[in-house]
């Protein structure tokens, strides 16, 4: 019980999988408890009663939820190994800025796309995320990865982008991605998912498209 971890999360939520990718990183040993989100353990329910939702990290029997929350805890508890956050203030802060643009910004405005009903409608949504995009291709000048040559904080924030942009486009039929507009993003989406840590732990891609598919099914028909 002393030093164990255990991970509340589902097999394809890209919020519980930048907690895989930061105890793999870390070598961090873990046991991983896959949660029905139709059908919610009564565990998942105490240890997360304000937002009843993954992922949940629970160590020595405390839990600690909010997928940002929880990597800050990951980097901060286990200093020792593969820093996630830099260490100089004002660059930590700068990574926590973009992480928040990502969350706040970014992924809404591409999930806006995948959401929006019929094709003039994922046509306007198109351009924030592209503006977005073209923001965050510029904090790529000159770095291999966010924080620098290893994976961290900002790039597993982003990591559902390198693993699900295609999925989606596939899913839509429509090309979301410009690798010639965006090369240092199209640059750093093969470098993450090359990442040992992340390679070996994504999720499997026929999977992915047969879930989206009946995602945007569903948001299609609703009312």
């Amino acid at each position: 019980m002393a030093d164990e971890v255990k991970l509340y999360r589902t097999w394809s939520s890209p919020f519980g999988l930048r907690i895989v990718w930061a105890l793999h990183i870390k070598g961090i040993e873990y046991e991983a408890i896959f949660e029905d989100l139709s059908q919610k353990s009564p565990q998942l329910l105490q240890y997360n009663p304000v937002h009843k939702k993954i992922p949940v990290l629970v160590h020595k029997g405390k839990p600690i939820c909010e997928s940002l929350v929880i990597l800050e805890y990951i980097d901060e508890t286990w200093k020792e190994t593969a820093p996630l956050l830099p260490q100089d203030p004002y660059e930590k802060a700068m990574a926590r800025f973009w992480a928040k643009f990502v969350e706040d910004k970014l992924l809404p405005s591409v999930w806006s796309i995948f959401t929006e009903k019929g094709y003039e409608a994922k046509k306007e949504a198109f351009v924030p995320a592209v503006q977005n995009l073209e923001i965050i291709e510029e904090q790529l000048k000159e770095k291999k990865f966010f924080g620098g040559e290893s994976v961290g904080y900002v790039d597993l924030v982003l990591g559902w982008m390198a693993y699900l942009l295609d999925v989606i486009e596939e899913v839509l039929d429509l090309k979301l991605f410009d690798a010639d507009k965006f090369p240092l993003l199209s640059g750093w989406m093969k470098n993450f998912c090359d990442a040992p840590a992340i390679k070996q732990h994504l999720p499997p891609r026929d999977k992915l498209v047969t879930k989206f598919q009946l995602l945007h099914e569903k948001f299609q028909t609703a009312n």
